[in-house]
């Protein structure tokens, strides 16, 4: 069983580190504007839904062939859990590089530095959620779910920004509606993230701490 186990979570940070690079690169396309890079967060992403596809398949193996018990069980739940989660972080990766492509084709706006701002935070919490994981740290992972209100005060902060940049000049108005797209992106990030921390806390301590 421990075998399996350990391929899980092999399959899951190998995930993991594709997801950050693509969120990485992603900003980068955006704050850089290059193009060449978001094309890269593109067709990558077809990686990351093999792996997804991979890592369901090896899940269902666990569960039918070895029908793990108690921490095993947990484990093999959280996994097949957090794996889609990752797939919906990496979309949102995806869709900060296509307002890229657009954007890059555009006159460019000011830096906005709250949405690196933003982006930095999210994936910092990413990184330090799948250490948690690996480690089976649930304080760890406790103390990484308040970082998302972080987050979220700086995406309201934003918000007010980029809107009140329409109200003074309604020309930019579609550039800067795509800022507002990928801020919400990051916004939800963060949120996904929190999920992850939730599912930490499951495997190792057998509690739903969801709705607490």
């Amino acid at each position: 069983m421990e075998r399996e186990l350990d391929i899980l979570r092999d399959r899951l940070l190998l995930m993991g580190g594709e997801t950050e690079l693509a969120l990485q690169r992603a900003m980068h396309a955006l704050v850089q504007r290059d193009s060449e890079v978001a094309n890269q967060v593109l067709e990558n992403d077809r990686v990351i839904d093999r792996l997804e596809l991979e890592i369901d398949r090896l899940s269902v193996e666990v569960l039918t062939l070895r029908r793990p018990v108690a921490r095993e069980l947990r484990i093999v739940l959280s996994i097949f859990k957090i794996t889609p989660i990752l797939e919906r972080i990496a979309d949102h990766a995806t869709s900060i590089a296509k307002a890229a492509l657009e954007l890059n084709d555009e006159p460019e706006l000011r830096n906005y530095a709250e949405l690196s701002e933003m982006a930095e935070r999210a994936l910092s919490m990413l990184q330090s959620v799948l250490d948690a994981f690996t480690t089976n740290d649930a304080e760890k992972a406790r103390q990484l779910i308040a970082k998302d209100e972080e987050v979220d005060r700086i995406y309201d902060r934003l918000v007010t920004d980029l809107m009140n940049s329409m109200e003074q000049d309604a020309a930019k108005s579609i550039r800067l509606t795509r800022l507002l797209f990928v801020a919400k992106n990051l916004e939800r990030i963060g949120d996904y993230v929190k999920d992850i921390c939730e599912l930490t806390v499951y495997m190792k301590e057998a509690v739903f701490i969801k709705h607490q």
